[in-house]
């Protein structure tokens, strides 16, 4: 007989979110069952799977998919050689490869004019995608939660920045975030210093900076969960330069600590269940969730309220696929937007030769960026950007190229070291607008091995962001030129940066929204949503940290009894 499984709080997922609030819940004295449709995986494992793996480009070579939990794989090229706008890809699919894909691989199915940007990656293990990532943790701006009152444009928040503020702070100090504690102004007011002052810039963020900041630009430290001293049992960053895919010493915060947080605290975690179904009883409250583990068998976990924490597209897929009689489009789905606004940060980017050595690759990967476009009277016409300076070694790079060329001996030498040193790479998040027309569906002809429908996405960035794209491209090539920049080479198509945005967006009106200012369903009294899907608004930065203010909040809510 199948073990009878049941807890007050049900938790589906365990990445920085659900794990979040598992701790803070199991920490309060409730029980907590958290399931996770992926393996649960060492640190150690991960490291050698990266060691051992000739694919170093391939930030997810290291993160195996499970047979029964699929997550999307694509090879390094892929973004180098996109198809043509309006291409349909499927999956296993990449027209123009160079080379041959395997049945597949591509677990997301992409359609519309701009499908090879919302190409996501993300991970089905235990600890989620926070394993890897630039450990960016950058708080939205004000004006960010009131887009349509202030611009006239997109959407606002039911929540304001005033009402997150305490919870950034405390999410800030949950993972460990190191920043400028030196008075630099991000944009985001604070009532307390960071955790942790920032580390040491390199040389090329210095350098960069030197640059553009008398030349009209703004350069700023960035934010991050890494630490600059020891913190939390975490040692400092030594520098590994790469943070993507994997920080072997575990100086950069991932999802993994608070998961490993949660279960001392007495949370029980289930790896490889895999959630098919949220059972609604008859007055509309959840009753439980089932899942199917690796040998297939089919397991029902009962509780008294119920967080789905999984990402902006596992959280539609699940809830649209629970579709029954009573609710034939989807569990928490009365207002027809589960599915609908997908946003991530479309992104351009520019490669050029400086004419100085900057020898990009000592630190971390990603330390500064560019912030006088985050914000202005400009968002009314076209998107707030961030510009981000690529510090993640060249010396594979240059060395293809240099091989490219025919060269050998002591000028190939010569030439790999110069690239090396020399090539200065920045890329950017621009702000998306939540559109009802970017959806997510399930697919009628492609499913897993658990015979769940894959994801099919619709895409489109619209002119809002087109129009601050080439605003984009004038601005890398000043830089360029700031830099005396030879070989500039400006990748104009646009590229996923896997910040899952707006598939159940948040707001006051049932009729237009999925969830609540506090992440809760309209539909289900006692069911939350824990993912960066509830956001209305994309912003210009990662919305890790935001994603973890919200977590902190809905556990409050839980602790008090919502």
């Amino acid at each position: 007989m199948a073990e009878a499984l049941s807890a007050d709080i049900v938790i589906i997922g365990s990445g920085v979110a659900g794990s979040l609030i598992a701790h803070e819940l199991a920490m309060s004295g409730a029980s907590v069952l958290m399931l996770e449709a992926g393996p649960d995986v060492p640190l150690w494992r991960i490291v050698e799977n990266y060691r051992n793996n000739p694919a170093r480009d391939d930030n997810m070579a290291p993160y195996p998919p499970s047979r029964i939990a699929p997550h999307p794989e694509y090879p390094a090229y892929a973004y180098s050689r996109p198809p043509e706008a309006g291409t349909e890809l499927g999956p296993g699919e990449w027209p123009g490869s160079v080379v041959p894909y395997q049945p597949g691989n591509s677990y997301l199915i992409l359609k519309g004019q701009d499908a090879a940007a919302y190409a996501q990656q993300y991970i089905r293990w235990v600890g989620g995608t926070t394993w890897h990532w630039a450990a960016a943790t950058w708080r939205f701006l004000p004006n960010d939660f009131r887009l349509r009152s202030r611009y006239g444009v997109g959407r606002d928040w039911p929540v304001s920045y005033d009402q997150l503020e305490s919870y950034y702070y405390r999410a800030e100090v949950a993972l460990g975030c190191a920043g400028p504690n030196d008075g630099t102004d991000l944009g985001s007011p604070r009532t307390h210093p960071y955790p942790m002052d920032g580390l040491p810039l390199s040389y090329n963020d210095q350098r960069f900076a030197d640059a553009l900041n008398s030349n009209g630009f703004t350069v700023v430290a960035e934010p991050a969960a890494r630490n600059s001293t020891p913190y939390d049992s975490r040692p400092t960053c030594c520098g590994n330069n790469n943070c993507m895919p994997i920080c072997p010493i575990g100086a950069m915060y991932n999802g993994i600590v608070h998961a490993e947080k949660a279960r001392q605290a007495g949370a029980r975690l289930i790896a490889d269940a895999v959630v098919y179904r949220i059972e609604i009883g008859s007055d509309n409250r959840v009753v439980a969730v089932h899942f199917k583990d690796g040998d297939g068998a089919s397991h029902r976990v009962t509780g008294k309220r119920f967080v789905v924490a999984a990402n902006g597209i596992e959280t539609p897929r699940l809830l649209l696929f629970s579709a029954d009689d009573r609710r034939p489009g989807g569990i928490a789905n009365s207002s027809d937007q589960v599915g609908r606004n997908m946003m991530d940060h479309p992104g351009t980017g520019v490669t050029f030769l400086a004419e100085e050595s900057l020898w990009p690759g000592r630190g971390a990967m990603e330390m500064s960026s560019v912030v006088n476009f985050r914000d202005g009277s400009f968002r009314s016409e076209y998107a707030a950007k961030k510009l981000h300076l690529n510090n993640q070694s060249q010396t594979r790079k240059a060395t293809l190229k240099a091989l490219s060329m025919g060269l050998s001996g002591a000028r190939l030498e010569h030439e790999v070291r110069f690239r090396a040193a020399h090539t200065v790479n920045i890329n950017s998040f621009h702000e998306i607008l939540a559109n009802p027309d970017n959806r997510l569906v399930l697919s009628r002809d492609h499913k897993d091995v658990l015979g769940i429908p894959h994801a099919e996405i619709t895409y489109n960035v619209g002119d809002y962001v087109r129009r601050s794209a080439a605003h984009t491209h004038d601005a890398y090539a000043r830089i360029a030129q700031l830099m005396g920049g030879t070989e500039i080479v400006f990748n104009d198509a646009f590229a996923p940066n896997n910040h899952i945005m707006g598939s159940v967006i948040m707001g006051n009106d049932p009729k237009d929204s999925v969830v609540d200012g506090e992440c809760r369903t309209h539909d289900h009294e006692n069911l939350y949503l824990a993912t960066s899907g509830v956001m209305p608004t994309a912003g210009s930065v990662n919305c890790t940290l935001t994603l973890s203010a919200l977590s902190l909040r809905i556990a409050d809510a839980l602790k008090s009894g919502g």
